[in-house]
């Protein structure tokens, strides 16, 4: 007990004073049915947000125009998802990617490209060569694998600029640019694909019996966010549903549903400054930073000096314990626990 505080000789040594009775079965099992009951009632009440999927199939039909624009990026990896870096490609152009740095560290460039991507092939020419019986198709696709990476920019390009007039939701594709090139007919067909639902079928990674990876759709779809914003179909639903991430906390909320405010502390950083005023290139990690130092931080409190001794400087236990420190058998009990342990450790000399 060498070094031991006279509070902590005192709460170490066996309590001999008045004891009180506790059912803690009887407890949890009041507590369990009282959440229960609880849990129906409000279920039954307000059941739960029934939102229909998102869908490549739905934004084609609601934004035909809007989604070939983004295709188009995917064509000549422009993208957001293009341009990210890792873990989806190699992208080292600080004014495009999305890799963000802890001072001289970069834990996405340490891990490297975990889930590579190569944004024409993954979302436009691979699906498409999935169609069956479709010579033109076919032909186009071997034209543009075989031109030039500066000829498919040029022709992606000037697709883009006979595009960029057209409302999203517009239905009309060009389909005669002669200095398009084969971008026409891809363009057309994997609207139709889209359109049709193949297009969802065709994004997604069957790594088992279960399909659960949806990473290639929703980075498709996720690239409209920031070539669009509101204006894209994504951007409008995020929107209406309040999920576009200004709020404090994960407070964000489908309809009238409400979202996961357990994560309040993570995201309360972000709308703080100088987080929320400054750049916020390297935000996400530098939260991820001050998270882990605040985890860590609250594992070492039994260990570390002087912040262990708070509940102890806080005398909140006495507000909670009341009773019993009003309680003279309480407080004479404490008294001889107290001489207890101190008649123990000066008996027991190298303790």
């Amino acid at each position: 007990m060498i070094g031991w505080s006279k509070s902590e000789k005192v709460y170490s040594s066996p309590w001999i004073g008045p004891q009180r009775h506790y059912d803690i079965i009887k407890e949890a099992s009041i507590a369990f049915v009282v959440v229960l009951l609880l849990t129906i009632v409000l279920a039954v009440t307000f059941s739960s947000p029934n939102t229909p999927p998102i869908t490549i199939q739905a934004w084609a039909k609601a934004q035909p125009t809007g989604f070939v624009d983004i295709a188009l990026t995917e064509l000549n990896h422009t993208s957001d998802s293009a341009t990210y870096g890792p873990p989806y490609n190699t992208s080292n152009n600080p004014a495009t990617d999305s890799v963000q740095s802890l001072g001289p560290i970069s834990i996405q460039r340490i891990l490297g490209v975990k889930y590579p991507i190569n944004t024409a092939q993954t979302f436009v020419l691979q699906p498409l060569s999935s169609l069956p019986g479709e010579a033109a198709l076919h032909s186009a696709i071997k034209q543009f694998d075989q031109a030039s990476v500066q000829t498919q920019d040029k022709w992606v390009a000037a697709y883009q600029s006979v595009m960029k007039s057209r409302a999203l939701t517009s239905s009309k594709l060009q389909s005669n640019v002669p200095t398009a090139g084969p971008v026409p007919t891809l363009m057309i067909h994997l609207l139709s694909m889209a359109q049709s639902g193949a297009l969802d079928a065709q994004l997604l990674t069957h790594s088992s019996f279960f399909t659960t990876n949806y990473t290639n759709p929703i980075l498709f779809l996720g690239d409209s966010w920031k070539a669009q914003h509101g204006a894209s179909y994504w951007g409008k639903i995020v929107t209406s549903q309040h999920l576009a991430g200004n709020q404090w906390g994960v407070m964000n909320e489908t309809g009238s549903w409400p979202g996961q405010p357990w994560l309040w502390l993570y995201t309360m950083w972000y709308q703080i400054p100088p987080l929320s005023t400054s750049d916020k290139s390297n935000s996400d990690v530098t939260v991820i930073a001050i998270m882990a130092v605040l985890s860590v931080t609250l594992l070492m409190i039994p260990v570390i000096p002087g912040l262990r001794r708070i509940p102890e400087k806080v005398p909140l236990y006495r507000l909670i314990w009341r009773r019993y420190y009003r309680d003279p058998e309480f407080t004479n009990a404490a008294s001889n626990v107290e001489i207890n342990s101190q008649t123990s450790s000066s008996v027991r000399p190298g303790k």
